[in-house]
């Protein structure tokens, strides 16, 4: 018999949490709940143990620079899972800072580098001169999405042929003000700079669903290999 609880970690949910990214995790308890799935969400915080292949689902949010430099020296304890995890096709969504430390580095406005886990070939470079803040439109494989952004950091993308971008923009910056585009797609791997919260656009939040049901199923009849 299928089990009906969909496992959901949620990356620092007590520091990166902005413009009211906790609400993509709420929307996919509702929408899940409706197809009658019992949803369990797990903190993961400052030096809790973490395997990413017990869950069905992960979500990272955003935050401040000041946050950013406490989780990354403790994050790097989790590259490894969360690199598997990743680059087996299992769904994650990453939001603003979240989106950043996945990359390989974040450079703030002081001059500090901050250490990404360099999980996926993309970079950020926070610009004091360039506040990207306003609503943004655009366009996604799962047609178009309204969203909210506020960030100085500027991400770049080092291997386009790897990474594709999450949709095109319409209106507002997305990654950076030169490229048009928003977000990345990488496998079942999200990353955006969409507040607001993202899954609002039930577009976007009925394919996210998708995902996490199909690694669910596959999860509970043969789980993954650690």
């Amino acid at each position: 018999m299928e089990t009906k609880l969909i496992k959901i970690a949620y990356l620092y949910e007590n520091l990166m949490n902005t413009y009211g990214d906790s609400g993509d995790v709420k929307i996919l308890r509702f929408l899940l709940k409706r197809q009658g799935y019992e949803t369990q969400v797990t903190n993961v915080s400052l030096g809790d143990d973490f395997d990413a292949f017990d869950y069905d689902f992960i979500f990272f949010g955003g935050g401040q620079d000041f946050e950013q430099t406490v989780i990354a020296k403790d994050l790097q304890r989790h590259q490894a899972t969360l690199s598997k995890y990743i680059h087996a096709g299992h769904p994650m969504l990453c939001i603003c800072g979240g989106y950043q430390l996945m990359g390989s580095y974040y450079k703030t406005n002081s001059g500090i580098t901050i250490k990404g886990l360099n999980i996926l070939p993309l970079h950020t470079i926070f610009k004091a001169d360039k506040r990207m803040i306003g609503d943004t439109r655009y366009m996604t494989e799962w047609g178009e999405v309204r969203a909210f952004e506020n960030h100085s950091g500027q991400t770049y993308f080092d291997n386009t042929d790897q990474l594709h971008p999450l949709g095109n923009m319409i209106a507002g910056y997305g990654n950076n003000p030169q490229d048009g585009v928003e977000g990345l797609r990488y496998r079942h791997f999200i990353g955006s700079y969409s507040h607001g919260p993202l899954l609002k656009n039930m577009n976007v939040a009925n394919a996210v669903v998708k995902m996490i049901l199909a690694h669910h199923q596959e999860r509970v009849a043969a789980p993954a290999t650690k």
